[in-house]
């Protein structure tokens, strides 16, 4: 199984993109907490954390950062070490506290280890193609390996890979399906109309990734106004195809 080789140069640079694509690369992006979501996003790739009694169908990740953060003998802030859940429980009261002491102090500790979430950016895409290849019919896996290979075989490949899982997940979940199709990085993958390498392959790649997000808009619950994202959303693909 192939592995995803970037220098730590180039894994800067894709954290420095992804960054740039969820908080337009400022430091007050670094704390963000999206209207109509019970969770806040955080750090440069927007990584999930759930208040105490609130849960959603999307994977929650910062606290998977905070594990990968302490195997490196990174130094938290106090009130992260103990804390499993997000210490606000409304995007009004994460709004309220945005100049408080430990808002400054999260916001700081997260500016402090942007190469870090640079690295776990990247180490989440590693993890995903074995459980791609898991939740793949056995018809289609040979297939779903080659694409990523293919589409991994640049730099501009990688960061859309990066990207795109950190942004949409890896597609495995059952519970993140409408009408039970997904809209993660497996069904880009399997949705890709052309088995070619280098440029042409994210190509590709971006052209199925648009179809899969128009395609999860369509089928989103109404209440859920997806329509409003969808500009965003491919504008963000779009850059995957830009040298």
């Amino acid at each position: 199984m192939a592995a995803v080789n970037l220098s730590p140069a180039e894994t800067r640079r894709i954290g420095k993109r992804v960054w740039q694509n969820e908080c337009n690369g400022t430091l007050a992006g670094l704390t963000s907490w999206n209207e109509g979501e019970n969770f806040a996003s955080l750090g440069i790739g927007h990584f999930i954390w759930y208040p105490k009694g609130a849960r959603g169908p999307f994977d929650e990740s910062f606290p998977k950062f905070v594990s990968f953060a302490t195997a490196r003998n990174v130094k938290f802030p106090e009130f992260l070490q103990a804390k499993e859940d997000c210490p606000w429980n409304s995007r009004a009261e994460f709004n309220q506290a945005s100049q408080t002491a430990r808002m400054k102090e999260l916001r700081q500790f997260l500016a402090n280890t942007v190469d870090l979430q640079a690295e776990f950016l990247v180490q989440r895409l590693q993890q995903a193609l074995p459980k791609m290849l898991a939740e793949a019919n056995s018809s289609n896996r040979t297939q779903v390996q080659q694409r990523f290979d293919r589409v991994a075989g640049s730099a501009m490949g990688c960061y859309a890979l990066v990207d795109y899982v950190n942004f949409k997940g890896e597609g495995v979940l059952a519970t993140e399906r409408y009408a039970g199709e997904g809209w993660g990085l497996l069904q880009v993958l399997e949705g890709m109309s052309q088995e070619s390498a280098g440029r042409e392959a994210v190509k590709s790649f971006a052209e199925s990734a648009r179809k899969v997000l128009t395609r999860r808009v369509r089928n989103s619950p109404p209440e859920r106004h997806e329509s409003r994202w969808l500009p965003g959303w491919l504008a963000r693909i779009n850059t995957y195809v830009q040298s």
